[in-house]
C-alpha cells in the first residue's frame, strides 16, 4: 500500500482527458504498487475517507500515473481543482464484472463473439461500462444492439460509437 497528498488538477486541452479533474501518481510511487509496469492498472483503498475501488491508474509518459476523479468522487469528496487530498492504495486485482445481458445477447451471435474475445480486458470493459451506464431499459437495448452489430463488423469501440 502507498499513501501521499496530492493537489487535484485539471486538464485544458488534451484530446480526450480535456476537462478531466485528475491527480498524479509520481513514478516512483507507481513503482510500489507494480514494478516495471508501463501500463493502465487498477487500485483500490482512500481519497480522504471516501473508499474506492477498481479506479484506474493511467500511464501518462516518464513513468508517471493519472487518476482521473469524476463529479461523483468531487462532490462525495467536497473538492474541486486546487484542493489537496489524502490517497491510501493498493492494487486492485478483483475484475470488472462484464454487463450479464450484453453477454447473453453475444452469445447468440458468434462472429461479435469471438471478435469481442479478442480484444484486451481494458477495451472489453469500455463496452460493459457503456451498456450498464444507460439509464433506461430501452437505452440499455439500443446500446447492445449497436455494440454487437459494430463487434459483428470487427469494428473498434470508437468506430462503432460513429457507425
Amino acid at each position: 500500500m502507498i499513501s501521499f497528498s496530492a493537489t487535484l488538477m485539471k486538464f485544458g486541452q488534451m484530446g480526450e482527458k480535456t476537462g478531466w479533474t485528475y491527480i498524479i501518481v509520481p513514478k516512483e510511487l507507481a513503482e510500489k504498487l507494480k514494478p516495471g509496469n508501463k501500463k493502465s492498472f487498477r487500485v483500490k483503498g482512500k481519497i480522504d475517507k471516501l473508499g474506492i475501488e477498481k479506479l484506474a491508474l493511467i500511464p501518462m509518459g516518464g513513468g508517471d500515473f493519472i487518476v482521473a476523479i469524476n463529479a461523483t468522487m468531487r462532490k462525495a469528496l467536497k473538492k474541486q481543482k486546487g484542493d489537496k487530498v489524502q490517497l491510501k492504495f493498493e492494487i486492485d486485482e478483483q475484475e470488472l464484472p462484464l454487463s450479464p445481458e450484453f453477454l447473453e445477447c453475444l452469445s447468440d451471435e458468434p462472429e461479435a463473439l469471438a471478435h469481442f474475445n479478442k480484444l484486451p480486458p481494458s477495451h472489453r470493459n469500455y463496452y460493459s461500462k457503456w451498456i450498464e451506464s444507460a439509464k433506461t431499459k430501452e437505452t440499455k437495448a439500443k446500446r447492445i444492439a449497436k455494440a454487437i452489430n459494430g463487434l459483428s463488423k470487427k469494428y473498434n469501440f470508437a468506430q462503432m460509437l460513429r457507425g
